[in-house]
């Protein structure tokens, strides 16, 4: 890892408490930097490479909501936002501008050291694993020599880019949100429990429901034609979610 690379950054406007943590993430071996304002995050994450971020909701004069709606235009890493704020709208609006979990304060450095550990091993896997599905090595189930599922005219997954084309204009999934959609893909016909998704999926039985159904209506506001009555990833209440195998074309959509 060189100078300019950093596993997490945090950004808390307390600043005894980020430096008590990056200090002890840096004495377990876990390369972490701390800044304790909105612009001095902007400013760090353009000169450096961050593999998460946790992040405070308030930042002084600035909130954290919106400087995660911001870093959600350029970067794609874990978002684990810290807060004594414990409100279930807070943790609502959080997950749902780009979060990808929610801790509240006061946390054990102990157990925040492991959940960020944790959640970094499973972004690396979910990256691997998507780079081996554009590979051709997964999703055999729908992958074609075309590297193509369309799921309506116009709108299809390029395998092979690991992109999204909506009218010849590419969109990056995030890769969790990548590594779901193809999971049910690779199972269409039949429904994928919420419990089959933490375990194969995000690898972690504790992730709550409400990551789930965040991450799969992201999904949705960029293939369903209509993300209030979707017809390709339909959901199965109480159960999980089910892709309809005649809802998805692959190869050639002509």
């Amino acid at each position: 890892m060189n100078d300019t690379e950093y596993k997490v950054l945090m950004i808390d406007d307390d600043e005894l408490i980020a430096r008590s943590t990056a200090e002890y993430f840096n004495i377990l071996g876990l390369k972490t930097a701390y800044v304790t304002s909105y612009d001095a995050a902007m400013e760090f994450l353009d000169a450096h490479e961050i593999s998460l971020l946790l992040l405070d909701i308030n930042l002084g004069d600035r909130s954290g909501f919106d400087l995660c709606r911001q870093i959600r235009e350029s970067y794609d890493m874990p978002i684990l936002f810290i807060s004594a704020r414990t409100s279930d709208d807070d943790v609502i609006i959080a997950l749902n501008i780009g979060g990808d979990d929610y801790i509240k304060k006061p946390y054990t450095l102990g157990v925040l050291f492991a959940k960020v550990k944790a959640i970094l091993g499973r972004y690396e896997k979910a990256k691997e694993a998507a780079q081996l599905a554009a590979a051709g090595t997964q999703g055999k189930t729908v992958q074609t020599d075309e590297g193509r599922i369309y799921f309506r005219e116009g709108v299809y997954l390029d395998t092979s880019m690991h992109k999204l084309i909506i009218n010849d204009r590419q969109e990056e999934f995030r890769a969790m949100e990548y590594k779901l959609l193809t999971y049910l893909l690779e199972n269409a016909g039949r429904v994928v429990t919420k419990e089959e998704l933490l375990k194969n999926v995000w690898e972690d039985e504790y992730t709550g429901d409400g990551t789930i159904s965040v991450h799969i209506r992201h999904i949705r506001e960029k293939i369903e034609p209509d993300v209030k009555n979707p017809t390709i990833i339909k959901t199965v209440w109480g159960v999980g979610y089910v892709v309809e195998q005649d809802a998805i074309m692959c190869g050639d959509s002509t």
